[in-house]
């Protein structure tokens, strides 16, 4: 069982809302009618606003054994149909009255609303390979993939992350995340209900919002960089929220790396010591820093509980070196990987290796085994003048430049070097000068991992989880200026 205490859970607040609450009862009684209600489906589309409508949805869908297919309310008409067309749901599951686009029109539409009929929860127990998710990736190299996510990486996942990170039925959790992501779906949602636990949902990420919940009830917090760079400059300017903040008893992020400059702000300004952890749609969550363990900026701590984790160089040769600084691919193996991508044998067949899952994630680990990302292959790591560099290392310097707002690092085809390192700068007020910038760089980290060409935005392209898109970095807008080439570089 996902929820093996729902039914017992009597009057125990399970989901609080802006709008609305629920008991654990309450929840209880309604995804029992809804799951009788979807008997004989198979999958299920879920329109995820973020409501307390959503989570009741989800719930009664794992409840009667169908997988959820999480749809973005603000998904484009063409993506919507690829998912739509190669998931065939059954139905689609909405807030009464909410507009759908057009391809998900022609589905049987099964409103859930609160005021359902009730219905009495049979516990049943399911096989750990029953698909529980199909999530869509963010098809940046193509249409996007149905990930189908089993139960038992559900199930394991979550007791992997409640061991690292201490979570228990006493805990509430506080975030406004969306709610068609792992982030914000399963860890957010899935992971406090199987727990015996609260979820405070904010409905949209706000600062005070989220400090009331912490000075009330709330003792842990989610979140992606983008939402904690903001706490930090509201926490700096409020002493009062500082003070909400600091008495949480974690705070997450994830989806993207944490700065630097942002953990040493927020520590500055709360006290407080953000954990990160590293994971993916087709593996939920791979490695976590403990509550209880090293909180260090710029890792993401070791493999959880059951997760095996290997380097490989190009030569697809397992590295030992756990010095901080060799860079390989990341490959998993456990009982969090998915069954496969939905309809595409070939694109399984090519991930999956003997048990194994290529994630196209470059890392290095430190000695004592924590894991520190340096970017995906394809656009993060840099080839230049015969070494391997990881741009978020870059990224991390150069947001400690004052006249630094963000930061993109990328390479772009030199014929000299083979990859030349390109900073895509948001400037503060001041603009700092090309040279100033490599020079910034290059005093911190080795002068071959300074920038030869510096450009120029008024924004970084980011996806709804805040991940800066940087397959949409490709041309050099107005203004852009370079670095020259010194003597010898």
């Amino acid at each position: 069982m996902v929820f093996a205490g729902l039914a017992d859970g009597g009057g125990r607040p399970a989901l609080r809302f802006p709008d609305a609450e629920l008991t654990y009862g309450e929840l209880a009684s309604l995804a029992a009618g809804l799951a009788d209600a979807l008997a004989g489906c198979r999958r299920v589309a879920v329109f995820a606003t973020p409501t307390i409508e959503t989570c009741v949805a989800v719930v009664g869908a794992l409840v009667a054994g169908v997988a959820v297919v999480p749809i973005n309310p603000r998904s484009g008409e063409r993506e919507l149909q690829h998912i739509v067309t190669d998931s065939q749901p059954d139905a689609v599951l909405s807030v009464p009255g909410e507009e759908l686009p057009g391809p998900l029109g022609d589905l049987r539409r099964l409103p859930v609303t609160l005021a359902a009929a009730p219905g009495t929860l049979t516990p049943v127990d399911r096989d750990g390979e029953t698909p529980a998710f199909v999530i869509y990736t963010s098809g940046t190299t193509g249409p996007p993939k149905g990930v189908v996510l089993p139960l038992r990486a559900v199930t394991s996942n979550l007791d992997a992350l409640a061991d690292a990170w201490a979570w228990t039925a006493a805990d509430v959790l506080v975030h406004g995340l969306p709610l068609f992501h792992v982030h914000g779906l399963i860890l957010g949602v899935v992971g406090p209900l199987r727990r015996g636990g609260t979820l405070r949902h904010l409905g949209r990420f706000d600062t005070a919002a989220l400090g009331a919940a912490l000075a009330g009830d709330a003792t842990m917090a989610f979140g992606v960089p983008t939402m904690y760079q903001r706490l930090v400059a509201d926490c700096e300017a409020d002493p009062d929220l500082a003070r909400a903040v600091g008495g949480a008893r974690l705070l997450v992020s994830g989806s993207a790396a944490l700065p630097a400059t942002v953990h040493q702000r927020l520590t500055a300004a709360t006290g407080q010591r953000v954990v990160e952890r590293y994971g993916m749609t087709e593996t939920l969550m791979n490695t976590a820093v403990r509550a209880d363990g090293d909180r260090r900026p710029g890792t993401v701590g070791a493999p959880l509980p059951g997760i095996s984790l290997r380097l490989l160089d190009d030569a697809g040769t397992e590295l030992s070196e756990m010095d901080g600084e060799t860079v390989g691919e990341i490959h998993l193996r456990g009982p969090n990987l998915f069954l496969e991508y939905l309809n595409r044998p070939d694109a399984t067949a090519a991930a999956l290796r003997e048990g194994w899952f290529a994630t196209g994630d470059m890392a290095v680990r430190d000695p004592d085994g924590y894991v520190r990302i340096v970017g995906r292959r394809a656009t993060d790591l840099i080839k230049s003048g015969g070494y391997k560099i990881g741009a978020g290392e870059i990224e991390n310097i150069l947001l400690e430049h004052p006249a630094v707002a963000e930061a993109a690092v990328t390479g772009e085809p030199d014929e000299d070097l083979g990859e030349r390192i390109v900073a895509w700068i948001v400037p503060t007020a001041v603009r700092p000068s090309p040279d100033e910038i490599a020079d910034h760089v290059a005093r911190q980290l080795a002068p071959h991992k300074r920038p030869r060409v510096v450009r120029y935005l008024d924004a970084l392209p980011r996806n709804d989880m805040g991940k800066i898109m940087k397959r949409a970095l490709t041309s050099a807008p107005p203004g852009q200026a370079g670095t020259p080439l010194r003597p010898g570089a």
